[in-house]
């Protein structure tokens, strides 16, 4: 587990990180957002050591980074994929980094396989695309087999294919029970890797909580409703007119061309009671939720630090 307790970081009158406290659980995908300028790198940084806090504390294993006993092993990082040597090659990279925390070099073919790079192992990092860098910085990060992974926007610059392939891997490193915490600006994706969320803005927390929750509490919710024949909808429409608190509705299209009904800031239980007391009969009764991006721009609304004269985030 991660433990961050009160964690401030202050660069002069700049307050980057202000009384933080979260967990970070083993055993799920937690996903680490805030608008730019929030202190989501430097709450990084300082995790691993590589910022001292002004106050309060982080903890990996119930001990800074720093105390950790062989922290190549136990903690794997991508913090800036491009801070590598252009002129070495892959393979070359990763071999120092595993000789420098004794790690076998036979990991170093192992990791490359796992990230897709064996074919272009030999070629130059300077070379390679911006998505390859991001393989390679993966592969770095779990060179030592760690249980704890920290991953600043790994995603960056991958494809589709690489996108997915990035969160089926940390799902599955997250399965066997290790605690992943991976910061990115794709909402949609981080929706669909991550099960827990800490969201900051201006250096202080918003949120600390699983994504469903997260949405549930930042956004509101419209129920879906569809009867079988017109008679069914007129008694539907009576039935919500004249509900002991009336519920408002509007009639609307779905995709198919089908007419529904949409009750807002309703649920399902309610209005399918209302339904069932009345004896209308239903072709589909569902739920419709804001998205992940929605509840987020809802949450973080007052906490960007640089906002465009349009009100969008910089």
């Amino acid at each position: 587990m991660i433990e961050v307790q009160g964690l401030t970081k202050r660069y002069g009158a700049v307050q980057a990180v202000e009384d933080l406290t979260f967990t970070v659980k083993p055993g799920v995908v937690t996903g680490f957002l805030g608008p730019n300028g929030a202190g989501k790198s430097t709450t990084m940084r300082m995790i691993l050591g590589l910022d001292k806090p002004t106050a309060g504390t982080a903890l990996i294993d119930g001990v800074p980074y720093r105390s950790l006993e062989n922290p190549a092993r136990k903690v794997g990082a991508l913090l800036d994929a491009k801070g590598v040597h252009p002129n070495r090659s892959a393979r070359a990279t990763l071999l120092w980094q595993a000789q420098a925390a004794g790690i076998p070099r036979s990991r170093v073919d192992e990791v490359l396989s796992l990230v897709g790079l064996t074919d272009v192992a030999g070629k130059r990092v300077g070379s390679f695309s911006l998505g390859m860098g991001q393989r390679l910085g993966i592969a770095a990060a779990l060179l030592g087999d760690p249980e704890y992974l920290i991953l600043d926007e790994p995603v960056n610059g991958l494809d589709p294919a690489g996108i997915r392939w990035v969160r089926g891997l940390l799902q599955s490193l997250a399965a066997e029970g290790r605690t992943v915490l991976v910061s990115s600006h794709l909402l949609a994706e981080m929706a669909q890797t991550a099960e827990d969320l800490i969201i900051i803005g201006r250096g202080r927390l918003v949120a600390n909580t699983s994504v469903a929750e997260f949405i549930r509490t930042n956004s509101g919710v419209t129920t879906i409703v569809r009867t079988p024949t017109e008679d069914a909808a007129a008694a539907l429409a009576s039935a919500l007119e004249h509900a002991e608190a009336a519920m408002p509705f509007r009639r609307a299209t779905d995709a198919d061309g089908r007419s529904v009904f949409e009750v807002p800031d309703r649920t399902s239980d309610e209005v399918g009671r209302v339904a069932y007391g009345a004896g209308v009969p239903l072709s589909e009764l569902s739920e419709r939720r804001a998205s992940l991006e929605e509840a987020y721009m809802q949450s973080t609304e007052g906490h960007a630090q640089y906002v465009s004269s349009g009100g969008t985030n910089a």
